[in-house]
């Protein structure tokens, strides 16, 4: 496998003079291959129109919450879409066509959830190589995306095996082709609820983490409610030698302070801390009493602020019979303060929030999930500070 690092000595006196790093020179000129050999040679960036989001404002008041720049998908929302048969719909199918589309309601991001797309869309099915990465650069490129992270492959070994450590590597190859900074996962770290599990995931994503570091990557992991659950790290010991009560430090805090701040990074997903602040209320402490500390996800990452570069935006209404305390719906459509939520964290030229809908795909209405990406993206754009 190709080095992600390797350049010529006509190259490297390229980069020198150009002075840029080696990182972003080597994504540049992966797009400039792409442009030449998948596809046309374009020009200046797309003109799309775009839409007045809703509230009313336009550029230039300096008060948006979340920049322009800065709004965000994730392409799992819109899966099936990618996945339908281009020869079989006049809607947009694909990657190329559901970028183009994305574009036009005025995404300037997307995070990958894998690379696969439907057999006859352009391209074929997988895209999960070095040539497909080249091919879906000149697609973001042709429609003014960028891409800024992906779900994808994190080995299941440890220690890694050869295997899983090549695929890693390939995959970070392909995030910097894309021209990602961050590459991570949709899952957590570990299932478990016990220290010495966690303490073997954070010696495991440090290691990683120093290998996707040397690439120029920054790799994160995604949370689920479960992952702010309490941690069982002490207390009386069951059958099993485990602890079984919890000193109230949730699990994914005490991931942050075990892992190489410079090397693992992490994605919220706020739909799911705040099923966490829903379950997780009370812990039992190692005496054995019942002890009440409720969730606060925009204090926790206020108090680790750049180990967050991005968020699931996913928006939810109450309901207090599913167990879960929320049901899922559009982004801004529910009841999550996400005003008061990017206002508390601050950072807004940090962080990427995506768009994030798991249900919005349908099996009765085959444009829904486009449908509430739009709405997403409007109800994303009209986000103010408060005054």
């Amino acid at each position: 496998m190709t080095d992600i690092h390797e350049t010529s000595a006509a190259d490297e006196a390229l980069r020198q003079r150009l002075g840029v790093n080696r990182r972003r020179f080597l994504s540049t000129c992966t797009a400039v291959g792409a442009g030449a050999i998948a596809a046309p040679v374009f020009g200046a960036a797309p003109s799309f129109a775009q839409p007045q989001p809703k509230g009313g404002h336009g550029h230039g008041h300096g008060r948006d919450l979340v920049p322009a720049s800065k709004r965000g998908i994730i392409l799992y929302t819109v899966r099936d879409a990618t996945g339908r048969d281009p020869l079989a719909s006049t809607l947009p199918s694909g990657f190329r066509e559901v970028f183009k589309e994305l574009a036009r309601y005025g995404y300037k991001q997307v995070e990958f959830a894998g690379y696969g797309q439907h057999a006859n869309a352009p391209g074929g099915a997988n895209l999960e190589s070095v040539a497909g990465a080249k091919l879906l650069r000149s697609w973001l490129d042709e429609y003014g995306l960028r891409a800024q992270g992906n779900h994808g492959f994190i080995p299941g070994s440890w220690p890694l095996t050869q295997p899983d450590l090549d695929t890693f590597k390939k995959h970070l190859e392909i995030a910097n082709i894309l021209g990602m900074d961050h590459m991570g996962t949709g899952g957590d770290p570990t299932n478990s609820s016990y220290k010495a599990d966690w303490d073997v995931a954070a010696d495991k994503w440090n290691a990683m983490g120093a290998i996707a570091r040397k690439a120029g990557i920054k790799l994160y992991t995604h949370n689920h409610d479960a992952a702010y659950g309490f941690l069982l790290d002490g207390g009386p010991l069951d059958a099993q030698g485990r602890p079984t009560r919890s000193s109230g430090i949730r699990k994914l805090e005490y991931f942050l302070k075990a892992t190489d701040p410079r090397s693992v990074w992490l994605e919220m997903d706020v739909y799911w801390a705040h099923v966490a602040q829903y379950k997780f209320h009370t812990y039992t402490a190692y005496d054995g009493s019942q002890r009440k500390k409720v969730f606060d996800p925009a204090a926790l990452v206020s108090r680790n602020n750049k180990r967050y570069p991005l968020f699931h935006a996913k928006d939810g209404t109450r309901n207090d019979t599913s167990g879960q305390g929320y049901d899922m719906v559009a982004f801004g459509e529910g009841v999550i303060d996400y005003r008061t939520f990017f206002s508390r964290v601050g950072e807004k030229n940090y962080h990427n929030p995506m768009v994030e809908q798991d249900n919005a795909p349908s099996g009765t209405d085959a444009g829904q999930s486009l449908k509430l990406a739009k709405i997403g993206y409007d109800n994303l754009a009209a986000l103010r500070k408060k005054r």
